[in-house]
Parts: C-alpha cells; sequence; structure tokens
C-alpha cells in the first residue's frame, strides 16, 4: 500500500457524492418518518464506513491505474457498478420519487443505491490490494445497505396497510 493522492478514489468519490447531494433537495415523500426510526447500530456503522471510505479513497495511490492488466479488470467492473449507480439515480431523478423508487432494484440488484456503490468500493479496495478499504466498505454495507433495507421494508408494510 502506496501513500498519496488517488484520482480514481477521487473520481468514485465524486460519483457518489455528486447524485447524494443533488438527492438532498429530492427525497422521497415522507423519508424523515423513516429515518426516524433507523437502528442506531447500523447508523453507527455506516457513519464509520462513510468516513473510512472517504478519507481511504483519497490517500493511496494504489487505486490508480499503473498499468493495464487481468487485473485491471476488477477495476473496469467496479468502474461500471458505478456507471450503474449514475443510471439508477438519473431513474430515480426522473422518477415520482417515492419510497418505491427510492429503494428500486437495477438489473436485479437490489436496493440499488445503496448495493452499487458498495459492491463499487469493495472492488476498488480489492483492485488495490488495500484490505483497509475493504474492512471499511464492509463495515459501510453492513450499516447502509441494513438501513435501506430496514426502510424498504418497512415502506412495503405501510403500503400494504394502506391497500
Amino acid at each position: 500500500m502506496n501513500f498519496g493522492f488517488s484520482y480514481i478514489g477521487l473520481i468514485f468519490l465524486l460519483m457518489l457524492m455528486i447524485p447524494n447531494i443533488i438527492w438532498s433537495k429530492n427525497k422521497p415523500k415522507d423519508y424523515e418518518k423513516y429515518e426516524k426510526n433507523e437502528n442506531k447500530i447500523l447508523l453507527v456503522l455506516e457513519r464509520i464506513g462513510e468516513v473510512g471510505n472517504t478519507c481511504l479513497a483519497l490517500i493511496f495511490t494504489d487505486f490508480n491505474i499503473n498499468n493495464i492488466s487481468n487485473w485491471s479488470i476488477i477495476l473496469l467492473v467496479a468502474f461500471l457498478l458505478m456507471i450503474l449507480y449514475e443510471i439508477y439515480w438519473i431513474r430515480y431523478f426522473k422518477s415520482n420519487k417515492t419510497m418505491k423508487d427510492q429503494y428500486s432494484s437495477i438489473l436485479g440488484v437490489p436496493v440499488a443505491g445503496a448495493t452499487l456503490p458498495v459492491l463499487a468500493f469493495l472492488l476498488l479496495g480489492i483492485y488495490g490490494k488495500n484490505v483497509f478499504l475493504v474492512v471499511s466498505t464492509i463495515i459501510l454495507g453492513i450499516g447502509h445497505i441494513g438501513i435501506h433495507l430496514n426502510h424498504k421494508k418497512e415502506a412495503e408494510l405501510q403500503n400494504k396497510s394502506e391497500v
């Protein structure tokens, strides 16, 4: 593991953060109601993973492209997952912005808005042979995906009770 600036990490973080900034002004109806019920342990894990991933993605040059090899396929797949994440957001922003839209799947990936970036960062950590990013991403995934699976389940129960 080599310290230094990672432009690949920066690209991944921009692809992650820009849609989330836009989302903060386009949240689904009643989203705050679901936020109140978040599991505190999952929330702590999510926050630890977010801070870890943000820092770690930027401070290791191992994520940058040094040469093209079979190993580069992992980085390519990670990048394709982030492209799919952007497509998920475009679809969400064009939708009615309901909880169902928020927790939709894409190409069979459940809760795509939470799952896709976690998988992409996990692959980035594997590509860079960086155990710290891999561990941080696993922590993030447990918290982030867990929270959003709970939101989805709660929204589905809410929809059934309204029918």
